[in-house]
């Protein structure tokens, strides 16, 4: 009983005294970017599936106020600045994760509930031309707070949870609608972020729960080696953070641990082989997803304080 009122009470405090924090990373002076605001969402949402396809940025799923799971897709145009609702999800669903092959969308894995949260297998492809879903291959194992990239015509589904942390690495090949186990994480862990760069998958960060151990690590996966290394860890150890690749580099905004929250927008810069620091966030948030869209970064949606705050801002980055 006491356990229980301790962690409901630290929620409570974690939800009512997010600190936000900045990065701890060196600040680059002379690149430091730009973040501007477009449109809101038409919804205010967080834990959604974020993508870019035909030049559109697609928000995806989640959940509002009440924490209920949604079907909701939205579509944001950046020629006309301006959101449209497009058909739904097959399913309700929060903490999934999507990815871009041939300018199609695959949302894969999440979980549907509230209270109890119901971890998916769920793949659903949307064909942005008909405006319209089908369900394809499960994943072989089903979980949420997974993060997913694509590369070569594979999807690269890593980490999330059932019942607890995973550190699987499994592979969807898009032609013949089939999964493959790689080779597992080194880290098991959930709300983390992935992106693929040059032939390789990047696992960024992460969380063993709300209240447990956070991780500050960059593992990297060889799909032609099957075989992970350790690349420069994260200035800060977080969960439920938003990664992209631009330019040879590698984006990460925001996140949350209890009592904080992160503003943080940092760049792995490879000519120096660390992390720098560049303009921080308008608007401190985690449970965001990222995509590019015309050399620039769009950042939708996502929680404003830890645990459940949703908002319906959209900011854009330009390096």
């Amino acid at each position: 009983m006491r356990r229980a009122l301790a962690l409901v009470l630290a929620l409570f405090a974690a939800g009512c005294l997010g600190a936000q924090t900045r990065s701890r990373a060196p600040l680059d002076p002379d690149a430091p970017g730009k973040w501007e605001s477009r449109t809101t969402m038409t919804w205010a949402r967080q834990e959604t599936a974020v993508a870019a396809a035909g030049g559109r940025l697609y928000v995806i799923g989640g959940f509002g106020s009440t924490a209920e799971p949604v079907d909701t897709v939205e579509v944001y145009d950046p020629a006309t600045n301006r959101w449209q609702t497009v058909a739904p999800l097959p399913k309700e669903v929060h903490h999934a994760a999507a990815a871009v092959v041939d300018g199609r969308i695959f949302v894969i894995g999440g979980y549907t509930g509230r209270i109890r949260l119901t971890p998916l297998a769920t793949v659903f492809e949307y064909e942005p031309a008909g405006d319209s879903w089908r369900t394809r291959a499960p994943m072989p194992s089903p979980r949420g707070a997974l993060a997913v990239t694509a590369l070569g015509g594979r999807i690269y589904a890593l980490g999330g949870a059932d019942d607890r942390p995973s550190n699987a690495n499994e592979v969807y090949d898009v032609a013949t609608n089939t999964w493959s186990a790689g080779n597992a994480m080194p880290t098991a862990r959930d709300h983390l972020a992935a992106v693929g760069l040059e032939g390789r998958v990047w696992a960024l960060g992460g969380r063993e729960s709300f209240l447990g151990r956070k991780y500050a690590n960059v593992e990297i996966y060889d799909p032609a080696t099957d075989s992970w290394r350790t690349g420069p860890s994260l200035p800060s150890a977080r969960g439920g953070l938003a990664a992209a690749a631009l330019g040879g580099n590698i984006f990460v905004f925001g996140g949350e641990a209890p009592f904080r929250i992160w503003d943080a927008t940092e760049m792995y810069d490879r000519t120096i082989n660390t992390w720098v620091a560049k303009a921080p966030m308008p608007t401190a948030r985690h449970g965001m997803g990222a995509a590019v869209i015309d050399g620039r970064i769009y950042v939708p949606g996502g929680g404003r304080e830890p645990q459940l705050a949703p908002t319906d801002v959209t900011e854009v980055f330009t390096p």
